[in-house]
């Protein structure tokens, strides 16, 4: 790989990453498409990085609270769990830092185990472009369907337990590629009746542990090779692309849910799903 398609591609993480067309799903098709060479263990692990550093630095205020909070509030841990799984799905008398902290724990746990259980399963998919193809399919139906029946009323301070865990497995369904993990977090919020820009927040909010500990776990991998002198350049535009790009992306899609629909992405997963597929049958 040469540094300037080390840029590029750190330059595609970093905007699908957080955009919800999968990240995933570009980095198997497009070097695919241009007939580029596997991108390699030592890149994969350093623009993760650089977009966890993206996600961690645009919500730094945001986890210094949450992270005091939460360990503030570890005594009285059972009576937040039985608030946050109440029948009705209100905790309003508990701290909203707090319960928001103890939200993304639980909306972590599904998409870490399945991970886990089935990281060998889930490395497979990633040599398969046309399988990435037809999930991006799928990414398009998620986001046309939660704009059409999501209720949208609640906000952030109205999470439930229920609604965290089902945030959650659907971000364990992103360990697909092609199955964006922003966009189906995003969705299934909007199917639970939370606001567009709520849903977004804490679409970010919960994929910043998801994020860490998959570049970490890469990282953990790549101590294990060696000669990465050679690919020190490749890897740093990789990194500074993914970082700076994935922090403009968060910003601008906070600000374009404030307003406007997941529908041009929709559109646009289905446009390169079907590309891929046509090139698939052509080759």
């Amino acid at each position: 790989m040469n540094t300037w398609q080390a840029l590029f591609l750190g330059i595609l993480q970093g905007a699908t990453e957080f955009l919800p067309v999968s990240s995933s799903g570009h980095l198997v098709l497009v070097p695919w498409l241009l007939g580029w060479s596997a991108s390699g263990l030592a890149f994969d692990a350093v623009v993760h990085w650089g977009t966890a550093v993206a996600v961690v630095a645009y919500f730094w205020r945001d986890w210094v609270t949450l992270v005091g909070a939460g360990l503030r509030s570890l005594p009285a841990l059972p009576q937040y769990v039985r608030a946050l799984f109440r029948p009705d799905g209100s905790a309003v008398e508990l701290e909203l830092d707090a319960r928001l902290a103890w939200l993304i724990v639980i909306g972590t746990v599904p998409a870490a185990l399945i991970g886990y259980l089935l990281e060998d399963f889930f490395e497979g998919m990633f040599a398969r472009p046309v399988a990435a193809a037809g999930f991006l399919m799928t990414t398009a139906a998620i986001l046309t369907a939660s704009e059409r029946w999501g209720a949208q009323r609640r906000d952030l301070d109205a999470l439930g337990g229920l609604d965290a865990l089902s945030v959650g497995l659907a971000q364990a369904l992103a360990i697909f590629p092609g199955i964006s993990r922003s966009g189906v977090t995003i969705a299934m919020g909007l199917v639970r009746g939370v606001q567009r820009e709520s849903a977004a927040r804490f679409s970010f909010l919960l994929a910043t542990p998801i994020i860490l500990g998959a570049g970490l776990l890469k990282v953990v991998d790549l101590a294990q090779v060696g000669g990465l002198s050679v690919q020190i350049p490749s890897l740093v535009v990789g990194f500074v692309g993914a970082a700076v790009v994935g922090l403009g992306c968060i910003h601008f899609l906070l600000r374009y849910l404030q307003q406007r629909r997941l529908y041009p992405f929709a559109v646009y997963c289905v446009t390169l799903s079907l590309f891929c597929l046509v090139v698939a049958w052509i080759r």
